[in-house]
Formats: structure tokens, sequence, C-alpha cells
């Protein structure tokens, strides 16, 4: 179906009492069970609703239905509508329920807190609030400041957690991301650790050559004779 069938169950009603069509063929049309098509016919379901003709509202022509009693393995296909309206998007403010409009500053004091990335506009269409509201809360001026807690305004029913995760992302694409990254919290690339790797070996390598040449040239400046003249001093001054 290229559109939604209006009022299902009045159509229902109607095709019953006006129509020889099969309870499945109503059944699958107005997207209901065939038992609840029969306990309309039955009088047991939708007593009080009044049928309504889907060929005066353009949802069916006369020949389809004709089509369809004459044959019962055949569906009833919704007719395209006549004028098609382009669906608008409203512009404006957030509505946020009577119910939920006490609860705003303290989603902004959790919006303020937890994402002090977010620009008054964004915090503006996540909660639908004003910006003097904003800064009263920032600013801790607002008339009910002792009493505001900071509640997240996805659990408040402000907003979904898309549209938060969406301006968070924005303001953090904003901001920019910092141009010297630690060391650690990326992962390398093949060739950036095997040429690490060839680095360290190479300056291992060279610590050792330096560290054996040292003692080599400790080694030549001792020789045998002092080395004994040594040993003597001490064995003589053992035995005094």
């Amino acid at each position: 179906m290229s559109q939604p069938l209006l009022m299902p169950k009045a159509t229902a009603v109607w095709l019953v009492d006006n129509t020889a069509l099969s309870f499945d063929q109503i059944a699958a049309f107005c997207t209901l069970h065939p038992l609840e098509v029969q306990g309309i016919a039955d009088g047991d379901v939708a007593s009080g609703i009044m049928g309504v003709n889907p060929i005066q509202n353009g949802q069916l022509t006369k020949e389809e239905i004709e089509k369809a009693e004459g044959n019962p393995n055949y569906r009833l296909k919704l007719s395209d509508p006549k004028v098609r309206v382009a669906a608008v998007k409203r512009k404006g403010p957030r509505y946020t329920p009577i119910s939920r409009r006490n609860e705003r500053p303290n989603a902004i004091k959790w919006l303020t807190r937890n994402h002090p990335e977010l620009k008054d506009a964004q915090i503006m269409r996540l909660v639908g609030t004003t910006k003097s509201t904003i800064e009263s809360v920032r600013e801790n001026s607002h008339w009910n400041s002792a009493n505001l807690t900071a509640m997240d305004p996805v659990t408040l029913g402000l907003c979904s957690q898309i549209e938060l995760d969406l301006e968070v992302k924005r303001a953090s694409k904003d901001a920019g991301a910092p141009n010297e990254v630690a060391e650690g919290t990326t992962l390398l690339t093949a060739e950036e650790a095997l040429a690490r790797a060839n680095a360290r070996q190479e300056e291992y390598g060279s610590q050792e050559d330096d560290g054996e040449g040292r003692r080599n040239q400790g080694h030549e400046d001792l020789d045998a004779d002092s080395v004994f003249s040594k040993l003597k001093s001490l064995k003589s001054n053992a035995d005094e």
C-alpha cells in the first residue's frame, strides 16, 4: 500500500455490511485478524463504530470491490490518492509538554555541567528553552536555583538520545581536535611500528658496542707487573 488506510475498523464495518467480500479479504485490506472481522459481522466487535465508505474517501473503487467479490483469492488494492500533499516540516521552537516544562532548568543544568562544549543554540534546540533561562541557570541566578537538580534530558523525555549525541558530536567537531595526541592513545601502523623497532635495536646495539669498548680499554690499561706488585704489597701488610 502506498499510504495507510484511514480508519481500518470503520472501513471493515462498512465492507461487512455492504459487500460480499470474505472475512479474509476484508482482514487483509484493513490489516485486521479474520476472527476480528468475524466478530464485527456477529456484532461482538466494534458495535459502536459507524462504517466509513472507502469509495467516498477515494481509497477503493467500485470496480475493485466487484473484482474481489468475483474471486475469493483476490486481495483488494488501495487506490492511489488523487492529490498528494507534501509534508512540510514545521519550523520553530521544540514543543514541550506542560508536565515537563518545569523540568527544563534541571536539564539545562545537566547539559551545562556534563557537556560544556554545547552552545546555547544547541541547548535551546534540545530542551526547547530560551537563552536567558540558560544564562540564569549557568550563572546560578535562576529564581529556583537552590532547588535545581541536574537531570538527563533524555530521561526527562525532553529529547532523544540520538538528538543529544548528534549535538555533542557537532560541538566536538566545531571545537576541533587537539594537534598533538598523547603516545599510546592511538594504534601505530605497521610501517611506524617496524621503523620504531629498528631504531630501538640500533640504539641498543650502539650502547653494547660502547660498553664492550670501555671494558677492553680498561683491560689494556692494566699490565701484569702492576697487578703482582699490588698483590705483594697486600701480602706484606697482612704479615705485619
